[in-house]
């Protein structure tokens, strides 16, 4: 089996889109998932208050697991990171850098929910 790991915010309505998409377009079985409530803005944080525990949890899905890459998911209407979509996408794109210095030599790549419950990526770090 192939494997993916994501880093997502616990919301519900995100996860059926995220997981069916990273099958869809990167060819696996199974997406481990990481939740937090607003894990783009978590991510973001000067001192991110769970680094290690983000940082082990990935560790497992990629020892154990086999995972080949790693995404961040930020979403539109999120009530523990409740900014704009603009502001959104930017967390994004920087949790990307962030978590990419942590494991330089998995792919992590971010993901946009939008309103619609639509998935885009937004960017992606080989």
């Amino acid at each position: 089996m192939k494997f993916a790991t994501c880093l997502s915010c616990m919301d519900g309505r995100i996860q059926l889109p995220v997981i069916n998409w990273i099958k869809e377009n990167y060819r696996v079985d199974c997406v481990d998932m990481i939740t937090e409530a607003g894990m783009d803005g978590l991510l973001t944080k000067q001192r991110c208050p769970k680094k290690e525990s983000l940082i082990d949890k990935i560790d497992i899905s990629l020892e154990k697991h086999g995972s080949c890459s790693v995404f961040i998911v930020g979403h539109s209407d999120c009530g523990g990171n409740p900014v704009d979509d603009k502001k959104h996408k930017k967390q994004i794109r920087s949790s990307v850098k962030r978590v990419k210095k942590w494991k330089p030599a998995v792919k992590v790549a971010g993901l946009w929910v939008s309103d619609k419950w639509e998935v885009e990526e937004l960017i992606s770090m080989e």
